[in-house]
């Protein structure tokens, strides 16, 4: 039907769209999550007497608070976890997560005030570096995000896989199909009985032909770049395939991306060792209807 050296010669050097690099609907919601507090923390850019001001705002909006980590770009978990010292001295590291969140007194207020001074905030607010907090949240959230685009890689390949089962679906009328398949989905909608190896287990998709009965179950992942990994993958989804098979069901393996040339011996493994291992070319031109006919 098709040979490795067509699923090695045809792999995708990228499947970045620029949606890829910031997902701005998490970043509006993070951001209207502490909008009114950083709204209210607007009122000290600019003033001399900061540090009362300061004090002051925070004893008539004690809930002002929980917006101060995201001014140093810091998230409430990783606050949890990050001894500060306060005292070069004496070197002590101490959590200090209590003073944004606890019920305030004054030794929070004073813990506040040591914040805003080094943090270097008070600098900031002051000389009117920032002039809108709600806007600077906003860039502070971008750079978050930045760092969930690993993360993104795989939705993206399901998003393209997902159009291309559409269309197949659409064609092909008597198949069906679902994303983030559990066990109790595919008996719920397909009323096909499966077992599964682990309780979390999750499919990307599965894929139904309501006249043969016939169950297909798809994983999908894309690797831009090299890593020990990618054999430890290659080696799962040989197991999984096997797992699958007994069943009576066809497990597909959609992989892609110029990562796995730094690690073709266990991709041409598992190649040979499953029914389907398929890239996104091979779709794009056909493959599933040999496949799934």
């Amino acid at each position: 039907m098709y040979s490795f050296q067509n699923l090695k010669n045809t792999l995708q050097e990228s499947i970045f769209t620029w949606d890829y690099f910031t997902d701005f609907e998490k970043v509006k919601d993070n951001v209207k999550k502490v909008e009114k507090e950083l709204n209210i923390l607007n009122y000290l850019i600019g003033k001399e007497d900061i540090e009362s001001e300061f004090v002051e705002l925070i004893e008539e909006y004690p809930q002002i608070r929980k917006a101060l980590p995201l001014l140093i770009a810091v998230r409430k978990d990783k606050l949890g976890c990050t001894p500060i010292i306060t005292d070069i001295d004496a070197l002590v590291p101490e959590h200090k997560q209590y003073i944004f969140y606890d019920d305030l007194n004054e030794k929070i207020k004073k813990e506040l005030l040591i914040f805003f001074r080094d943090s270097a905030l008070k600098d900031v607010l002051k000389n009117k570096h920032i002039k809108n907090l709600v806007d600077y949240c906003f860039g502070v959230e971008v750079g978050f995000d930045t760092n969930a685009r690993k993360n993104r890689t795989g939705t993206l390949m399901e998003n393209i896989v997902a159009k291309f089962l559409n269309e197949f679906c659409h064609d092909n009328v008597d198949f069906k199909f679902i994303e983030q398949a559990t066990q109790k989905r595919i008996k719920e909608l397909f009323n096909y009985d499966i077992e599964i190896d682990k309780n979390s287990r999750r499919f990307d998709f599965a894929l139904h032909n309501s006249k043969s009965k016939k169950l297909y179950l798809i994983e999908v992942n894309y690797y831009s770049g090299g890593g020990s990994k990618l054999k430890a993958t290659a080696g799962e989804y040989q197991y999984l395939n096997d797992f699958i098979k007994k069943q009576d069901i066809k497990f597909i393996w959609i992989t892609d991306g110029k990562g796995w040339l730094t690690a073709l011996n266990p991709l041409e493994e598992t190649f040979k060792h499953n029914d389907y291992v398929i890239n996104l070319d091979m779709i794009k031109n056909g493959i599933l209807e040999a496949i799934c006919k």
